[in-house]
Order: structure tokens, then C-alpha cells, then sequence
């Protein structure tokens, strides 16, 4: 009976524990997520923080609001996803969660730790005004 008890607790208390462990993205998650797609990202404060470009061999293309333009590649490190940008020798690493309305990211390098979301269905072009042609 006590043993019952204890299995019925303890199933309990699962049940009210938050699965945040459990929607954290991996790399080969992250991969199939965004491998040929553009995905805009927004903050809680801004409409577009930027957009990314997510191209084969994890390779990717950053255009910030201001039309700044970096080429990278990202990697799985620690448990978080990290961009190493051209010109930027600091990776910068993100804990990225798979949530239902798109992926978020929480970047964790350094403070401040900024908080993305990927906007859904968002058709923001890539603006790259210091790129030559």
C-alpha cells in the first residue's frame, strides 16, 4: 500500500514539473528546423531584430535591422547553438527551444542575455547595404 502510495506521489510530481529540458533543440533538431529556409526573428521589444539565412553545410548569412550582412556557420556546442561569423573571431551561443509557435533563442555568451523568436511566416528580405555586387 505504501508503495502505492509513493509510486502515485511521485507520478504526481512529474506530471506538475515544467519539460523545459525536453524542447531544447539539439543540432540535428535545429538543422532540419532551418536548412533552407530565411527565418526573421523578433525580440519582445522590437518587431525585427534581424533575419538569418540558413543554408546547406550549416552555413548561414546574418543581416541585422541595419543592413549589416556576416556570413558564418554554426555549431553545436554544450548544448547550445553557436555562430562563428566572418570577421567576428567570439562564436556567439544561443540555447534554442522548439516551441509552437517557432523556435526561441536565448542567447547565452554574455549578458544582457537577449531573448529571440522566430516570426511565423514572416517574408522579410535580407538587406545587405555593405555587400559589393
Amino acid at each position: 500500500m505504501l508503495r502505492q502510495i509513493g509510486l502515485t506521489w511521485a507520478a504526481a510530481l512529474l506530471a506538475t514539473m515544467p519539460l523545459a529540458a525536453q524542447d531544447i533543440m539539439d543540432g540535428a533538431a535545429f538543422d532540419a528546423h532551418v536548412t533552407g529556409r530565411t527565418i526573421t526573428f523578433r525580440t519582445d521589444t522590437t518587431d525585427v531584430y534581424g533575419v538569418e539565412r540558413y543554408m546547406p553545410g550549416r552555413r548561414v548569412m546574418w543581416s541585422s535591422v541595419e543592413g549589416i550582412c556576416q556570413y558564418g556557420v554554426w555549431f553545436e556546442s554544450k548544448g547550445d547553438i553557436c555562430f562563428r561569423y566572418d570577421h567576428d573571431p567570439e562564436h556567439k551561443c544561443w540555447t534554442i527551444y522548439d516551441e509552437p509557435g517557432g523556435i526561441r533563442g536565448v542567447y547565452t555568451t554574455s549578458p544582457p542575455y537577449t531573448v529571440i523568436y522566430e516570426v511565423p511566416d514572416a517574408d522579410t528580405p535580407l538587406i545587405c547595404n555593405d555587400l559589393s555586387s
